[in-house]
């Protein structure tokens, strides 16, 4: 039996890179694909879609996977910018009908494992900032990367070291963000595709975790994973680690 999915966002980059791959796995099926200004519950209805992957503009996913779970249709969602209250929400949403779900920040395999590898370094290695680095095409900052590091960090590290000094910013968020548990510096460049790293201090040492997704195809491994997969929970996830 194949899997139904539809992917919307899919005029975008993601979102054609994830239509060809579906197309060429024997498990999956792509019955539909929606895009900005198309009417994703009626295409979820008429396409009979049992999966539905979302790669559209930052903050729609929440909406978006709303529109999903109403429709009984499993929501794998790669879009940024849905927030911890909606998350929450969402998961209570899909606990309510028993459906799975998977929000990933990042579908890279290799990304995954840098979270997991920087959150067990931070117990040994409090001091922490991370530089998270995208395309200058990415509407969005910090990424969902980071923030999701971040939190990984704040369960193992739960209160950061205090400064040596009191700091002076001469100009507003030279020192990054500090909005979260762990420091976030945003770059964004033309010649990138998304890449971390996590540097870690200690008495007269540091240690860099870093990840680099050299192109999309960098996604495709997490993105199948997670559809495969999601049809088999009854609950959702928040993160590609909990899947593997």
């Amino acid at each position: 039996m194949t899997i139904r999915v539809l992917v919307n966002g899919v005029k975008g980059r993601m979102g054609r890179e994830v239509s060809g791959t579906f197309r060429d796995d024997p498990e999956l099926e792509l019955v539909g694909g929606t895009d900005l200004g198309d009417d994703l519950a009626a295409a979820l209805s008429e396409s009979g879609a049992q999966v539905a992957v979302d790669f559209t503009v930052a903050g729609s996913g929440y909406t978006n996977a709303k529109t999903m779970i109403a429709a009984g249709v499993c929501p794998v969602i790669g879009t940024s910018g849905i927030q911890p209250g909606e998350v929450s929400d969402l998961e209570n949403l899909c606990r309510e009908k028993a459906l799975g779900g998977v929000i990933a920040p990042n579908f890279a395999i290799g990304a995954v494992l840098m979270m997991r590898f920087a959150a067990e370094a931070a117990r040994h290695l409090p001091h922490v900032e991370i530089i998270e680095l995208h395309h200058d095409r990415k509407v969005d900052a910090p990424s969902a990367t980071a923030v999701k590091t971040a939190q990984m960090i704040e369960a193992v590290r739960p209160k950061a070291p205090p400064p040596k000094v009191e700091e002076t910013e001469l100009a507003p968020g030279a020192r990054g963000t500090k909005s979260y548990p762990v420091t976030i510096h945003s770059v964004r460049l033309p010649g990138l595709v998304a890449h971390q790293e996590v540097i870690l201090g200690g008495i007269g040492e540091t240690l860099t975790v870093r990840h680099d997704s050299i192109s999309r195809e960098s996604f495709m491994t997490g993105v199948t994973l997670a559809v495969k997969r999601v049809m088999k929970l009854d609950e959702l996830v928040y993160g590609l680690e909990n899947l593997l």
